[in-house]
């Protein structure tokens, strides 16, 4: 009876470690999990961050970046050297134009000072004949006359050409057309002006080829 009793005494015993011995390892298994978990967790933030990280650039493409960027460059270069040739090429143009332009019209200024003589030496003579003298001499008429229209025809031809006498009297003194040889007191006008024209001066299209020599008031 005694054997007996004991066998389910023992019985009892080995239910009553059972229990425990799962609840332990269920706690393991619970702890096991929550720090497996855990890891995860902490795991995230890294690899959220690496997949984030960008990937490392292939040489071929910062080869061709590179090579690209020179390309710029060099065509930024190349296009502002085309600007200023194309700048250079048009001044150049323009002043050879100009200097044809001014070839055409002042091509004949030495000419023109050569005449500009034989004008002045027909002034002198038709203003050295005594005009008291024409009536009574008629060859003497008759060269005055004929030096008069010889004037008169040769400064029409300077006209044409677009060669004009200078006559700067009572005029304000302009150094750049007139050249003064002498200064002579006048009251009657004001300081600085033309009094006396002692030879003509000439332009031709508006340059002036010869001064006008004068003489000019002083205060």
């Amino acid at each position: 009876m005694a054997a007996k009793a004991a066998l389910p005494l023992q019985m009892f015993g080995r239910r009553l470690v059972q229990p425990r011995s799962s609840v332990t390892a269920q706690n393991v298994s619970a702890l096991r999990l929550s720090h497996q978990r855990l890891y995860s967790t902490e795991k995230q933030p890294e690899e959220a961050a690496a997949e984030q990280k960008t990937p490392a650039t292939p040489p071929e493409v910062e080869k061709l970046t590179k090579d690209l960027a020179a390309a710029k460059e060099q065509n930024a270069e190349l296009l502002d050297k085309y600007k200023r040739s194309l700048a250079d090429s048009e001044n150049m143009r323009n002043r050879l134009n100009k200097q044809i332009s001014d070839a055409k019209i002042f091509g004949i200024q030495s000419f023109c000072k050569d005449l500009l003589e034989v004008a002045d030496t027909l002034g002198h003579a038709t203003q050295a004949v005594p005009k008291d003298k024409l009536n009574g001499n008629a060859d003497l008429k008759n060269l005055y006359e004929g030096l008069t229209m010889t004037r008169a025809s040769l400064l029409q031809v300077f006209k044409r050409h677009g060669l004009e006498p200078l006559d700067p009297i009572n005029q304000k003194f302009d150094p750049n057309q007139h050249e003064a040889l002498f200064q002579k007191e006048d009251k009657t006008v004001e300081a600085n002006t033309v009094v006396e024209v002692t030879k003509l001066g000439y332009k031709l299209h508006e340059r002036c080829i010869r001064p006008a020599l004068v003489g000019v008031s002083k205060c």
